[in-house]
């Protein structure tokens, strides 16, 4: 319904009160800040009650006024600018404590993701990931650090991970130009999502490659090429993007394939910290050193 709800607003228009066309008119004009004001807030803007608000959902087709908001953030998630993306977070922001509203927002997007994620998805992600010849990882802008950091650890568990360099859209096809069947790959996008991310989820898809995405919703471009869809709740923070529920997905990601590959993972750390030690590559703390200082 998400694309066809300011259509259908106009097309009601006519048949609404007086008071649930003042509602209609703001959202048509302004829906990127009515997808995060509360019922009474957007009543109280327009000059109605919120039960009038309560009421103009219903006549929408939804089951309350929640539903309708949580539309019109989806419609919206995708389209809005940085400067756009700015305007709202102040409207949200401005009248309160900013550190303690950003960190809340941010624990309630993990108990979201939580709650709603599949764990069949999960599972056969981690399995899928396991099982694989090669492992690409995909993310570009804000995400290309979610994929550095799965990257990082990846590479810690196997010897066949691709961190797919994002610089320009062609390096990418490139880079997995020879993915097949017994790969994966793991795309990472949330809004604004990244064309050449999507483009390359669908080249990988139709070369009968794994795709595992990790996204923010069912709405997201990425899941209709996905064979498991990871689904972390994000958020803007101002022009910020939150990614600490995608961070955390990734953390627990990371975590079950190590379990799974529990040989290698101690195999290979026991062998880096003799070369961290060795080489110095960590500094060492006051009691290390005067441990050493007691062995010498």
């Amino acid at each position: 319904m998400n694309k066809d709800l300011l259509g259908k607003v106009q097309t009601l228009y006519p048949t609404f009160s007086k008071g649930q066309k003042y509602i209609a008119r703001f959202i048509i004009d302004h829906y990127d800040k009515a997808a995060f004001m509360t019922a009474s807030k957007l009543g109280n803007i327009v000059g109605v009650s919120e039960s009038t608000v309560v009421r103009f959902a219903s006549e929408l087709g939804f089951e309350g006024y929640p539903q309708l908001q949580k539309s019109l953030q989806e419609l919206i998630r995708n389209k809005l600018t940085s400067v756009q993306r700015i305007e709202v977070s102040n409207d949200r922001l401005n009248d309160g404590d900013v550190f303690e509203k950003v960190l809340n927002s941010d624990i309630e997007k993990i108990k979201k993701t939580l709650s709603e994620i599949s764990r069949e998805d999960f599972d056969g992600a981690v399995s899928a990931i396991v099982n694989a010849s090669k492992i690409y990882i995909l993310g570009v802008r804000s995400s290309a650090t979610l994929a550095g950091f799965m990257g990082l650890y990846f590479n810690y568990i196997f010897d066949h991970v691709v961190l797919v360099n994002t610089t320009s859209g062609s390096e990418v096809f490139e880079q997995i130009l020879r993915i097949g069947h017994n790969d994966v790959i793991i795309g990472i996008s949330f809004p604004r999502y990244s064309t050449r991310t999507v483009k390359a989820m669908k080249f990988a898809s139709d070369r009968g490659a794994t795709v595992i995405s990790i996204t923010d919703s069912k709405m997201s471009p990425l899941y209709r090429y996905s064979s498991y869809n990871l689904i972390a709740k994000s958020d803007m923070a101002s022009f910020v993007d939150s990614l600490v529920a995608p961070l955390s997905l990734i953390n627990a990601l990371i975590v079950a394939v190590g379990m799974k590959c529990q040989d290698q993972v101690y195999s290979t750390f026991a062998q880096l910290e003799r070369i961290w030690d060795e080489y110095d590559v960590y500094e060492k703390s006051d009691e290390d050193n005067r441990d050493s200082e007691n062995h010498d």
